[in-house]
């Protein structure tokens, strides 16, 4: 276990995550690192399932949707009770885009070609309903310009759905300036922030957004199956998912044929939330709100910087802005043979991965060492050099 230093205070938190003993762990863009306590979580999951039964819904599981909820909602700026969860991101984003009816005076729906591809697919699909769907490019395939976007927003717009950090790059738009140009036009902004809650600062209140979407899975160090969705109060009473369920009536038990809606958060639930993922979800959550995300982000600048000055030093590109302001927790090496070797770095227990378009994503957290970079970037030169990425070249599983 590293020490922490004065230099490097959030080492202290090292321990808590097992995996780090024994690998490299650059990965936490895909899936951040399990904490310790994800294990006593399952497990009281379990006990209670066990002890009570179904008396556990009226106990405990029933408002857990809205009270792990309430866990993020000061990691975006949001008050109690306004953050609910949702089995995934995806998901999140059909609740929201099922609201909307393309067949009056707004049928435009603008985004960019460096969204992350699920929701993209979403987003196209909203054609079949009669959405005109207009894509900005991206001019280098690092950065979309956020202006560019906003320009595309006018009063026959629906909705504008970006990342607030893309994926591939970590180019962090300026959200800001889309939601207000949004906002002056009667338009609905919905921010996709996986990449972004628990790597940089979010206020969504700041930043003016209509709806924030997140999720555990990566800089959270929640697992899978716990992703979360905010609503503007003021909107949230108006908008009308179709995609819905008993969850967002007001008297589930009454089993009322016909539906009525909440008011609240709830409004956007449906079917029976995911309870195991949820008590996995709240461990990391706990320990990146007593990090803090300002020390978490002072830590992500520097060290994506290290990351970038010892790519230069070897000649590699990196496909991510040089403007920290403008860049997430992911710097992207694009090297030759990039997904060998990736592959070959796994096999060093040193955990990335590659992207098409960008390269290898490697992914500094707050339990990472300044000695991993070195050990990571010093790595893909030997196996380079070495020529060993050919043992792993065509090896390339479904998961990359």
């Amino acid at each position: 276990m590293a020490e922490p230093t004065p230099d490097d205070p959030l080492l202290a938190y090292r321990g808590r995550f097992p995996i780090l003993g024994r690998t490299n762990y650059l990965i936490s863009n895909s899936l951040g690192a399990v904490p310790e306590g994800v294990e006593e979580a399952l497990r009281a999951y379990f006990r209670t399932w066990a002890d009570r039964g179904v008396r556990a819904w009226e106990e405990s599981w029933w408002e857990m949707a809205s009270a792990v909820g309430d866990l993020v909602a000061p990691l975006i700026g949001a008050g109690p009770g306004e953050v609910v969860f949702q089995p995934s991101v995806t998901i999140a984003h059909a609740v929201l885009f099922s609201c909307f009816d393309y067949r009056g005076g707004r049928p435009k729906v603008v985004t960019d070609a460096m969204h992350f591809p699920s929701v993209k697919y979403l987003i196209d699909q909203q054609c079949g309903l009669g959405a005109e769907v207009v894509d900005v490019p991206s001019e280098d395939g690092i950065a979309v310009d956020s202006g560019r976007v906003a320009g595309e927003i006018d009063d026959r717009t629906a909705f504008v759905n970006v990342s607030h950090v893309l994926f591939k790059s970590s180019f962090i738009h300026d959200v800001n300036a889309i939601a207000e140009r949004a906002r002056g036009v009667g338009a609905v902004s919905i921010v996709d922030g996986y990449q972004a809650v628990g790597a940089i600062p979010v206020d969504v209140k700041a930043l003016g957004v209509d709806a924030y979407i997140g999720g555990c899975l990566k800089w959270l160090c929640g697992g899978p199956g716990a992703a979360f969705l905010w609503v503007r109060p003021g909107l949230r009473e108006v908008l009308a998912p179709r995609l819905t369920g008993w969850m967002a009536h007001p008297k589930p038990f009454a089993f009322e044929p016909t539906l009525e809606r909440r008011a609240d958060a709830w409004r956007f639930l449906h079917g029976t939330p995911n309870i195991p993922a949820l008590h996995a979800a709240r461990p990391g959550l706990e320990i990146i709100r007593e990090a803090g995300i300002g020390a978490i982000r002072e830590k992500s600048i520097r060290q994506t910087g290290q990351l970038i000055a010892l790519a230069g030093e070897r000649g590699y590109r990196c496909n991510v802005p040089r403007d920290p302001d403008r860049r997430g927790g992911t710097v992207a090496l694009d090297v030759p043979n990039g997904l060998a070797v990736s592959r070959a770095l796994k096999a060093r227990e040193i955990l990335c991965d590659y992207r098409p378009g960008a390269g290898i994503r490697l992914s500094p957290h707050f339990y990472t060492r300044d000695e991993e970079l070195e050990e990571a970037v010093g790595a893909i030169s030997e196996i380079l050099e070495s020529g060993s990425w050919r043992t792993f070249a065509g090896t390339s599983g479904a998961v990359t």
